[in-house]
């Protein structure tokens, strides 16, 4: 019975005219020992008596699921950081793992919180912190100095924030894969370094694809025919290697040839390249200039459509931009618009739902605030009632208007006469008796 009342409760508790008592007693729901419905515990703005409740049940799941709601504020969140479960608190610790909407950023937990969890007896509740996606930029920043090599490693996560005498300590870090990482991130900007880690086999392909290259390396590759495609982007390819690799036999090297952002409409038109109808591959320059309005112009009047993906990714398009990518015939331009701009006009998103209904990116596109939300009509025109639509009033015909019916409260008498009105015959089956009842108990079935 649990499992056939559970999408109904899940509808009951996602309705926002919800009352705060019936919320609290969905909250008190066992489930068989599975908790309270989903939506009641992903449900945004809990009144404090509900998150009260949730704090002390009794059914782990409903904590946890609690934990890594992304509804939840990062301070409510933050109060079953000290739960007896360590499953709890680890969930405290990784943070929620999706929220109503994407387009949003998830608060990240307060800095004293997240220095209780990193110091959590248990090695998962560690784990989980230092591995989750809603950290703050200053709390990365104070691991610099931590004692364990794992926490120093995350701190590599906000290299571009760190001051210059904690990018040193880190590139000096007695762990060999801290050190390791550092360099890489340091290395897009340091030959020195980048010259280091190309003679290390397992920093090698990342220092090729993004560090500070010198002639006598790039020819040293591109003679040996090995990494090509990290070589061929590299920011700081010489032009005329460049040029060789446009050319290249392997198909993979010369589309990695044309998303260089050097490179002229009529130079990237020249190169000999295919994409596949669904690739979502990173361009690396338009990621790190998303925000960037000739990045972004770049990209989206280009005829490349690896490069009008990348820029439909972005939430900062202006409108000239979106109009533009919004009449774009590509379906997966079209896609990250519909997930990723605020903006998105209604018929992209409705062609989003049409062509990907029961995707993660139609349901993206349903909780976008301009998808259309107006009443579905039929044929005729009229509209269809909905369980959302108001019932219309039915006005009352006037010559029954004063007519009230035989057993009706208002009828004169009194009350309802639910009796039958002939006697049963002798011997014969007497009719189900009908009567009020209390509690929505069903009454006795007919003989």
């Amino acid at each position: 019975m649990v499992a056939f009342y559970s999408s109904a409760l899940d509808g009951v508790a996602a309705n926002p005219a919800l009352p705060t008592p019936l919320l609290l007693r969905l909250i008190a729901f066992d489930g068989g020992g599975h908790g309270p419905p989903f939506q009641a515990l992903h449900r945004p703005g809990l009144p404090e008596p509900a998150v009260a409740a949730v704090l002390t049940h009794p059914v782990l799941n409903a904590r946890v699921q609690f934990a890594t709601s992304g509804q939840a504020d990062a301070e409510q969140r933050a109060r079953l950081a000290d739960d007896p479960s360590p499953k709890v608190r680890a969930a405290v610790a990784n943070g929620p793992e999706w929220t109503h909407n994407h387009r949003t950023k998830v608060r990240p937990l307060p800095d004293a919180v997240c220095g209780r969890l990193l110091e959590d007896p248990e090695p998962s509740v560690r784990s989980a912190l230092l591995h989750s996606r809603h950290l703050a930029p200053s709390f990365l920043a104070s691991l610099v100095r931590h004692p364990e090599p794992a926490a120093r490693h995350a701190a590599l996560r906000v290299w571009d924030e760190l001051t210059p005498d904690g990018r040193t300590t880190l590139l000096d870090d007695p762990d060999p894969e801290v050190r390791r990482s550092a360099a890489l991130c340091a290395c897009p900007h340091d030959a020195r370094l980048t010259a280091a880690l190309l003679r290390d086999p397992a920093a090698l392909p990342e220092a090729l694809s993004q560090g500070v290259l010198n002639r006598a390396d790039a020819e040293r590759f591109l003679a040996e025919g090995v990494h090509l495609v990290e070589l061929a982007g590299n920011p700081s390819l010489p032009a005329d290697l460049g040029d060789r690799l446009a050319v290249d036999p392997d198909e993979r090297v010369r589309l990695a040839v044309s998303l260089r952002p050097e490179l002229t409409e009529a130079q990237r038109a020249a190169i000999d390249f295919t994409v596949a109808p669904h690739s979502r591959d990173d361009v690396d320059w338009v990621a790190a200039g998303i925000a960037d309005q000739d990045v972004l112009h770049q990209a989206a009047t280009s005829a490349h459509p690896l490069l009008r993906r990348a820029a439909a990714r972005s939430p900062h398009l202006p409108p000239d931009l979106l109009r533009l990518l919004a009449a774009d015939t590509d379906v997966v331009v079209r896609t990250h618009l519909a997930v990723h701009h605020p903006d998105t006009p209604e018929e992209v998103l409705m062609s989003v739902y049409a062509r990907l209904g029961g995707t993660f990116s139609a349901w993206m596109a349903t909780g976008h605030r301009r998808f259309a939300r107006r009443p579905l009509r039929g044929p005729s025109g009229r509209e269809i009632p909905t369980a959302g639509s108001p019932r219309p009033r039915r006005r009352p015909r006037p010559d029954r208007a004063a007519q009230p019916r035989p057993g009706r409260l208002d009828a004169p008498g009194g009350g309802p006469r639910l009796a039958p009105a002939t006697p049963p015959a002798p011997g014969g089956p007497r009719p189900a008796r009908v009567g009020l009842q209390r509690g929505c108990q069903p009454g006795p079935s007919p003989g």
